[in-house]
Protein backbone atom coordinates (compact mmCIF):
# COMPACT_ATOMS: atom_id res chain seq x y z
CA UNK A 1 0.00 0.00 0.00
CA UNK A 2 1.49 3.34 -0.98
CA UNK A 3 0.61 6.84 0.41
CA UNK A 4 1.06 10.07 -1.56
CA UNK A 5 2.72 12.80 0.40
CA UNK A 6 1.35 16.25 -0.12
CA UNK A 7 3.49 19.03 -1.46
CA UNK A 8 5.48 20.39 1.41
CA UNK A 9 5.59 23.82 -0.11
CA UNK A 10 1.85 24.24 0.58
CA UNK A 11 2.38 23.86 4.32
CA UNK A 12 3.00 27.08 6.08
CA UNK A 13 5.10 25.82 8.89
CA UNK A 14 7.19 22.88 10.09
CA UNK A 15 4.50 22.28 12.68
CA UNK A 16 2.02 21.54 10.01
CA UNK A 17 4.45 18.99 8.47
CA UNK A 18 4.87 17.24 11.79
CA UNK A 19 1.16 17.03 12.29
CA UNK A 20 0.72 15.49 8.90
CA UNK A 21 3.37 12.79 9.48
CA UNK A 22 1.72 11.95 12.79
CA UNK A 23 -1.64 11.62 11.11
CA UNK A 24 -0.18 9.34 8.44
CA UNK A 25 1.33 7.15 11.08
CA UNK A 26 -2.03 6.81 12.77
CA UNK A 27 -3.72 5.79 9.56
CA UNK A 28 -1.03 3.22 8.65
CA UNK A 29 0.14 4.96 5.50
CA UNK A 30 3.69 5.08 6.70
CA UNK A 31 4.22 1.26 6.44
CA UNK A 32 7.46 0.13 4.75
CA UNK A 33 7.16 -3.14 2.88
CA UNK A 34 10.73 -4.09 3.91
CA UNK A 35 10.06 -3.62 7.62
CA UNK A 36 8.72 -6.40 9.72
CA UNK A 37 5.08 -6.32 10.72
CA UNK A 38 4.38 -5.65 14.40
CA UNK A 39 5.14 -8.79 16.44
CA UNK A 40 6.75 -10.53 13.46
CA UNK A 41 10.31 -11.90 12.99
CA UNK A 42 12.95 -9.78 11.35
CA UNK A 43 13.94 -10.89 7.82
CA UNK A 44 13.42 -14.66 7.96
CA UNK A 45 15.20 -16.95 5.43
CA UNK A 46 12.98 -18.74 2.98
CA UNK A 47 11.71 -22.09 4.25
CA UNK A 48 13.40 -24.12 1.47
CA UNK A 49 16.82 -22.67 2.30
CA UNK A 50 16.45 -23.67 5.98
CA UNK A 51 15.51 -27.22 5.00
CA UNK A 52 18.53 -27.47 2.71
CA UNK A 53 20.84 -26.43 5.55
CA UNK A 54 19.30 -29.06 7.87
CA UNK A 55 19.75 -31.74 5.22
CA UNK A 56 23.41 -30.80 4.82
CA UNK A 57 23.98 -31.01 8.57
CA UNK A 58 22.21 -34.36 8.74
CA UNK A 59 24.29 -35.70 5.83
CA UNK A 60 27.48 -34.58 7.57
CA UNK A 61 26.40 -36.26 10.79
CA UNK A 62 25.61 -39.47 8.92
CA UNK A 63 29.03 -39.37 7.25
CA UNK A 64 30.73 -39.03 10.63
CA UNK A 65 28.67 -41.88 12.10
CA UNK A 66 29.66 -44.08 9.14
CA UNK A 67 33.33 -43.26 9.71
CA UNK A 68 32.98 -44.15 13.39
CA UNK A 69 31.31 -47.46 12.46
CA UNK A 70 34.11 -48.26 10.01
CA UNK A 71 36.76 -47.47 12.60
CA UNK A 72 34.92 -49.57 15.18
CA UNK A 73 34.82 -52.58 12.84
CA UNK A 74 38.53 -52.20 12.07
CA UNK A 75 39.33 -52.05 15.79
CA UNK A 76 37.27 -55.19 16.44
CA UNK A 77 39.07 -56.99 13.61
CA UNK A 78 42.49 -55.98 14.94
CA UNK A 79 41.48 -57.02 18.46
CA UNK A 80 40.38 -60.45 17.23
CA UNK A 81 43.65 -60.89 15.32
CA UNK A 82 45.63 -59.88 18.41
CA UNK A 83 43.73 -62.35 20.58
CA UNK A 84 44.31 -65.11 18.02
CA UNK A 85 48.04 -64.35 17.87
CA UNK A 86 48.21 -64.30 21.66
CA UNK A 87 46.58 -67.75 21.77
CA UNK A 88 49.15 -69.02 19.24
CA UNK A 89 51.98 -67.72 21.43
CA UNK A 90 50.35 -69.31 24.48
CA UNK A 91 50.05 -72.70 22.75
CA UNK A 92 53.66 -72.54 21.53
CA UNK A 93 54.84 -71.68 25.03
CA UNK A 94 52.91 -74.63 26.48
CA UNK A 95 54.39 -76.96 23.86
CA UNK A 96 57.92 -75.76 24.65
CA UNK A 97 57.35 -76.31 28.36
CA UNK A 98 56.07 -79.81 27.66
CA UNK A 99 59.06 -80.61 25.44
CA UNK A 100 61.47 -79.28 28.06
CA UNK A 101 59.76 -81.44 30.66
CA UNK A 102 60.08 -84.52 28.44
CA UNK A 103 63.75 -83.82 27.79
CA UNK A 104 64.33 -83.37 31.51
CA UNK A 105 62.56 -86.66 32.26
CA UNK A 106 64.56 -88.41 29.56
CA UNK A 107 67.83 -87.09 30.97
CA UNK A 108 66.84 -88.24 34.43
CA UNK A 109 65.87 -91.67 33.10
CA UNK A 110 69.16 -91.92 31.22
CA UNK A 111 71.08 -91.08 34.35
CA UNK A 112 69.09 -93.69 36.30
CA UNK A 113 69.73 -96.31 33.60
CA UNK A 114 73.45 -95.52 33.65
CA UNK A 115 73.59 -95.88 37.43
CA UNK A 116 71.66 -99.14 37.24
CA UNK A 117 74.10 -100.48 34.63
CA UNK A 118 77.05 -99.49 36.79
CA UNK A 119 75.43 -101.15 39.79
CA UNK A 120 74.89 -104.31 37.77
CA UNK A 121 78.51 -104.37 36.65
CA UNK A 122 79.72 -103.89 40.23
CA UNK A 123 77.30 -106.60 41.37
CA UNK A 124 78.62 -108.99 38.71
CA UNK A 125 82.20 -108.30 39.74
CA UNK A 126 81.42 -108.83 43.41
CA UNK A 127 79.48 -112.00 42.67
CA UNK A 128 82.29 -113.53 40.63
CA UNK A 129 84.82 -112.65 43.32
CA UNK A 130 82.67 -114.30 45.99
CA UNK A 131 82.17 -117.46 43.98
CA UNK A 132 85.73 -117.47 42.72
CA UNK A 133 84.45 -117.59 39.14
CA UNK A 134 86.44 -116.35 36.21
CA UNK A 135 85.09 -114.52 33.20
CA UNK A 136 86.46 -115.90 29.97
CA UNK A 137 85.69 -114.63 26.50
CA UNK A 138 84.04 -116.97 24.05
CA UNK A 139 85.89 -116.67 20.75
CA UNK A 140 83.40 -118.90 18.91
CA UNK A 141 80.42 -116.50 18.93
CA UNK A 142 80.83 -115.67 15.25
CA UNK A 143 80.58 -119.36 14.44
CA UNK A 144 77.44 -119.72 16.53
CA UNK A 145 75.50 -116.99 14.72
CA UNK A 146 74.84 -119.21 11.72
CA UNK A 147 73.37 -121.90 13.97
CA UNK A 148 70.58 -119.67 15.25
CA UNK A 149 67.33 -120.14 13.35
CA UNK A 150 64.66 -117.89 14.87
CA UNK A 151 62.03 -117.92 12.15
CA UNK A 152 62.66 -114.53 10.55
CA UNK A 153 63.75 -112.64 13.67
CA UNK A 154 66.94 -110.80 12.66
CA UNK A 155 70.23 -111.96 14.19
CA UNK A 156 73.50 -110.16 13.57
CA UNK A 157 76.99 -109.95 14.96
CA UNK A 158 77.92 -106.52 16.28
CA UNK A 159 81.62 -106.52 17.06
CA UNK A 160 82.14 -109.00 19.86
CA UNK A 161 78.44 -109.46 20.64
CA UNK A 162 75.45 -111.07 18.93
CA UNK A 163 72.21 -109.13 18.76
CA UNK A 164 68.78 -110.73 18.39
CA UNK A 165 66.23 -107.98 17.60
CA UNK A 166 62.66 -108.96 18.47
CA UNK A 167 60.03 -106.42 17.31
CA UNK A 168 58.20 -105.08 20.34
CA UNK A 169 54.95 -105.11 18.37
CA UNK A 170 55.15 -108.94 18.43
CA UNK A 171 55.40 -108.91 22.22
CA UNK A 172 53.52 -105.88 23.55
CA UNK A 173 50.57 -103.69 22.75
CA UNK A 174 51.67 -100.14 21.81
CA UNK A 175 52.78 -98.22 24.88
CA UNK A 176 52.32 -101.24 27.16
CA UNK A 177 54.76 -103.08 29.39
CA UNK A 178 52.67 -106.23 29.65
CA UNK A 179 53.30 -109.17 27.32
CA UNK A 180 50.33 -110.29 25.25
CA UNK A 181 49.37 -113.93 24.73
CA UNK A 182 51.30 -114.47 21.47
CA UNK A 183 54.57 -113.28 23.03
CA UNK A 184 55.19 -116.56 24.87
CA UNK A 185 55.45 -118.60 21.66
CA UNK A 186 58.00 -116.17 20.20
CA UNK A 187 60.16 -116.07 23.33
CA UNK A 188 59.90 -119.82 23.95
CA UNK A 189 61.68 -120.55 20.65
CA UNK A 190 64.41 -118.02 21.38
CA UNK A 191 64.96 -119.29 24.93
CA UNK A 192 65.31 -122.89 23.72
CA UNK A 193 68.12 -121.98 21.33
CA UNK A 194 69.85 -119.69 23.83
CA UNK A 195 69.92 -122.44 26.44
CA UNK A 196 71.32 -124.89 23.92
CA UNK A 197 73.89 -122.69 22.19
CA UNK A 198 74.87 -120.16 24.90
CA UNK A 199 74.32 -121.77 28.29
CA UNK A 200 77.08 -119.77 30.02
CA UNK A 201 77.16 -116.48 28.12
CA UNK A 202 76.03 -113.27 29.74
CA UNK A 203 72.87 -112.03 27.95
CA UNK A 204 71.54 -108.49 28.16
CA UNK A 205 67.89 -107.67 27.52
CA UNK A 206 67.79 -104.17 26.05
CA UNK A 207 64.52 -102.30 25.52
CA UNK A 208 64.16 -99.73 22.72
CA UNK A 209 61.29 -97.63 21.38
CA UNK A 210 60.70 -94.86 18.84
CA UNK A 211 60.62 -91.12 19.53
CA UNK A 212 56.83 -90.79 19.42
CA UNK A 213 55.17 -89.19 22.48
CA UNK A 214 53.84 -91.66 25.05
CA UNK A 215 50.15 -91.37 25.88
CA UNK A 216 48.55 -93.41 28.66
CA UNK A 217 49.85 -96.72 29.95
CA UNK A 218 51.21 -95.26 33.16
CA UNK A 219 54.65 -94.36 31.72
CA UNK A 220 55.92 -90.79 31.65
CA UNK A 221 59.02 -91.42 29.55
CA UNK A 222 60.41 -93.76 26.90
CA UNK A 223 62.98 -95.11 29.38
CA UNK A 224 60.30 -96.10 31.85
CA UNK A 225 58.40 -97.91 29.10
CA UNK A 226 61.44 -99.82 27.81
CA UNK A 227 62.54 -100.65 31.36
CA UNK A 228 59.16 -102.27 32.02
CA UNK A 229 59.24 -104.18 28.72
CA UNK A 230 62.77 -105.52 29.30
CA UNK A 231 61.81 -106.58 32.83
CA UNK A 232 58.74 -108.42 31.51
CA UNK A 233 60.89 -110.37 29.01
CA UNK A 234 63.42 -111.27 31.72
CA UNK A 235 60.61 -112.50 33.97
CA UNK A 236 59.18 -114.76 31.25
CA UNK A 237 62.58 -116.19 30.25
CA UNK A 238 63.46 -117.09 33.83
CA UNK A 239 60.06 -118.10 35.19
CA UNK A 240 58.63 -119.89 32.16
CA UNK A 241 61.72 -121.02 30.24
CA UNK A 242 64.03 -121.72 33.13
CA UNK A 243 66.94 -119.49 32.13
CA UNK A 244 69.28 -118.68 35.06
CA UNK A 245 68.44 -115.27 36.54
CA UNK A 246 72.13 -114.42 37.06
CA UNK A 247 72.76 -115.01 33.35
CA UNK A 248 70.45 -112.16 32.33
CA UNK A 249 70.32 -108.42 33.00
CA UNK A 250 68.16 -105.60 31.61
CA UNK A 251 68.98 -102.19 30.10
CA UNK A 252 66.40 -99.48 29.28
CA UNK A 253 67.55 -97.59 26.19
CA UNK A 254 64.40 -95.55 25.53
CA UNK A 255 64.52 -93.98 22.07
CA UNK A 256 68.34 -94.12 21.87
CA UNK A 257 70.19 -95.85 19.03
CA UNK A 258 67.38 -96.07 16.45
CA UNK A 259 67.91 -98.71 13.76
CA UNK A 260 65.99 -96.71 11.14
CA UNK A 261 64.57 -93.22 10.71
CA UNK A 262 61.68 -92.18 12.92
CA UNK A 263 60.15 -90.18 10.06
CA UNK A 264 58.18 -93.13 8.65
CA UNK A 265 55.80 -95.65 10.25
CA UNK A 266 57.99 -98.55 9.08
CA UNK A 267 61.08 -96.93 10.57
CA UNK A 268 59.36 -96.31 13.91
CA UNK A 269 58.14 -99.92 13.99
CA UNK A 270 61.71 -101.15 13.44
CA UNK A 271 62.94 -98.98 16.29
CA UNK A 272 60.43 -100.47 18.74
CA UNK A 273 62.27 -103.63 19.71
CA UNK A 274 63.71 -105.87 22.41
CA UNK A 275 67.33 -106.84 21.74
CA UNK A 276 68.82 -109.94 23.35
CA UNK A 277 72.55 -109.21 23.40
CA UNK A 278 74.85 -112.20 23.81
CA UNK A 279 78.24 -111.27 25.24
CA UNK A 280 81.47 -113.26 24.89
CA UNK A 281 81.87 -113.27 28.68
CA UNK A 282 80.65 -116.17 30.76
CA UNK A 283 79.25 -116.05 34.28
Amino acid sequence: MFCVLPNFRTLPTIFALSSMIAAMSLTGCSQNPYLAAPGGAAWNLPQNAAISQNDARLAELNRRVQLLDDNNRQLHTQLAQSEQQAQVFKDESALLRKQLGEVSNQMQSTAIAARNAQDQVRGMQASTQIRGATIQPNTNLSQMVSKLNLGGIPVQQDGEVIRIAVPSDQLFAPGSGQLHAQAAATLDSIATQLLRSFPRQRIGIEGYTDNAPIYGGGFSSAHQLTAAQAAAVLDLLTRRNGMPPNQLFTVAQGSNNPRQTNDTPAGRAANRRIELVIYPDTY
